[in-house]
């Protein structure tokens, strides 16, 4: 007999993607085989994360033999709690000096889409143009990091300082999820709306007031944290 895993986080890099996928559709009556594939989890973590959830009061089981769903029943508490446990200090970060204003644009020519996310104030502000500050701050997925990084360095003639910068390049934490429902904005690639919201909460300066703001212009728009 298999032993049946303990979600111990559901908070985790994969284990999110649970919660990230029924945020994106709330209203759906979700299976665990949902949950499972190329981009999901396995069964055994699908079927953990849902029972974890269930005991928080994030969702609802509902069982009818083999027509059984979860719904998702609080996705308020769902959010709240979540940004309890993350906050945008889990990352990487390595910061370099730029003294191009355009070094933000020149990156939709040297980067695919697939490769980086536009995160913080500088992916928030192509929605809500609420921060003003010329700090990028980026997500990065490359094949040979340390090869990469200083090809990309090279091009968009980033250079290092003994402290500080403006050109943030992250290593993400959520190595998995971070990229799940990127996002094209203005030409950029940008993480998702909950992915944004999460990494300003508690980032300083002025996260936690452009977090607010963009979820309230989101909802003023019709869309949601997702």
């Amino acid at each position: 007999m298999r032993k049946h895993l303990k979600m111990k986080n559901i908070f985790s890099d994969k284990a999110t993607l649970v919660a990230r996928k029924m945020l994106n559709d709330p209203k759906r009556e979700w299976v665990v085989r949902d949950f499972t594939g190329p981009c999901g989890v396995s069964l055994g973590m699908a079927q953990s994360v849902l029972e974890a959830m269930a005991k928080k009061g994030y969702v609802e089981r509902v069982k009818k033999g083999p027509d059984s769903y979860t719904i998702l029943t609080n996705k308020d508490m769902l959010i709240t709690d979540w940004i309890k446990e993350y906050q945008f200090d889990l990352n990487t970060v390595d910061s370099y000096y730029s003294p191009n204003r355009e070094t933000l644009n020149k990156i939709k020519y040297f980067l695919q889409e697939e490769q980086y996310a536009l995160t913080l104030h500088t992916g928030a502000n192509l929605i809500t143009s609420f921060v003003k500050t010329e700090e990028v701050f980026i997500y990065l997925t490359l094949t040979n990091w340390d090869k990469d990084i200083l090809d990309l360095r090279q091009k968009l003639e980033l250079k290092e300082l003994v402290r500080g910068g403006n050109f943030h390049i992250i290593r993400p934490y959520y190595k998995t999820s971070v990229f799940f429902n990127r996002q094209k904005i203005k030409g950029f690639a940008v993480v998702s709306n909950l992915q944004l919201y999460l990494d300003l909460y508690n980032f300083q300066p002025r996260g936690r007031e452009h977090s607010e703001y963009l979820k309230k212009l989101l909802e003023e728009k019709g869309r949601r944290l997702d």
